[in-house]
């Protein structure tokens, strides 16, 4: 009887903690105030790609790439590469409607050199990253758990797939971990979820391209790639990839002028909502790289009808 009461006890103090964390999101999506705030006060991007938050986030004189932010939209992770510094993690918060100055995160403390390619589930609780010492000699998963108001030490992901050279780690709402594999020539491999243990890995079945990026409900995956319809390019170019009614992914879709350009475009993202698309492109005055964001709308024009 004493059993059946504790288990009975930890049952509700778990919808109890899942109903708070509900209330939590819903707050941050339906306040008028905090509406005005999502996305930096950035004007929701249409079909033209913009530069994200410039001066704030997309700064002049260094690389940004790959932003992930929490689902409940308040608080945001991206990667940044300053000249003769290391790559780090860089993050900012939404609080009392304000968000804070951006500052690195240093998840591992020192233990690794650099790290970058965050991911912060769909539950919240974790953020997901590569970390390395040397560029394409030792690059792993970890990731941190959610404390209070902090996150815990960093923990290498305990998974085969980081019996290999691993990195830009992404997750859909499932919770099935997608990654590209350094060592198996970039290819995209998947992690099953199977309830919060990634035991198995298998390789996504797809004609080209890298970095791939899963969106939240499994229906497309973006790549980025050289351009495939001009030989003569050398250029980066962000493709997507539909998923078939059997469960394959269709030949990869260029995303077209609205988002490729002659300069390099590449590190794709989708926000947890998937309203909007992130990716990176080259400036060619220095070659540096900025944020960019636009519609999924650009994704569903090129969706095959049936």
């Amino acid at each position: 009887m004493k059993n059946y009461n504790s288990i009975l006890l930890l049952l509700i103090l778990t919808l109890l903690l899942s109903a708070c964390n509900t209330k939590k999101k819903d707050a941050t999506a339906n306040n008028p105030s905090t509406i005005e705030n999502l996305y930096f006060g950035q004007q929701p991007s249409g079909l033209t790609p913009e530069i994200f938050a410039p001066g704030i986030i997309s700064i002049t004189g260094r690389n940004e790439s790959n932003i992930s932010f929490s689902p409940g939209l308040d608080e945001v992770y991206f990667t940044v590469n300053k000249k003769d510094e290391d790559v780090s993690i860089y993050f900012s918060k939404l609080k009392d409607n304000k968000w804070t100055p951006a500052k690195r995160a240093n998840f591992t403390k020192g233990r690794k050199k650099e790290e970058m390619y965050p991911f912060v589930s769909f539950d919240e609780k974790r953020i997901y990253f590569t970390a390395l010492d040397s560029i394409f000699s030792d690059e792993k998963i970890w990731y941190v758990n959610r404390l209070e108001d902090s996150w815990s030490d960093a923990i290498q992901l305990d998974s085969p797939l980081n019996d290999d050279q691993v990195f830009y780690i992404n997750q859909a709402k499932n919770g099935d971990l997608f990654y590209t594999n350094l060592s198996k020539r970039w290819k995209t491999y998947v992690a099953p979820n199977k309830n919060g243990k990634f035991l198995d890995v298998q390789e996504v079945e797809l004609e080209f391209g890298d970095h791939g990026f899963i969106s939240p409900s499994q229906d497309y995956l973006l790549v980025h790639t050289r351009n495939k319809e001009n030989e003569k390019r050398k250029d980066l170019d962000i493709y997507v990839c539909f998923k078939e009614k059997d469960g394959t992914w269709a030949k990869p879709i260029n995303l077209g002028n609205t988002v490729n350009s002659t300069v390099n475009e590449g590190n794709p993202s989708i926000s947890p909502d998937g309203k909007y698309f992130f990716f990176t492109r080259s400036n060619i005055e220095d070659g540096l790289s900025d944020l960019y964001w636009v519609s999924t709308e650009v994704i569903e024009k090129l969706r095959p009808k049936l």
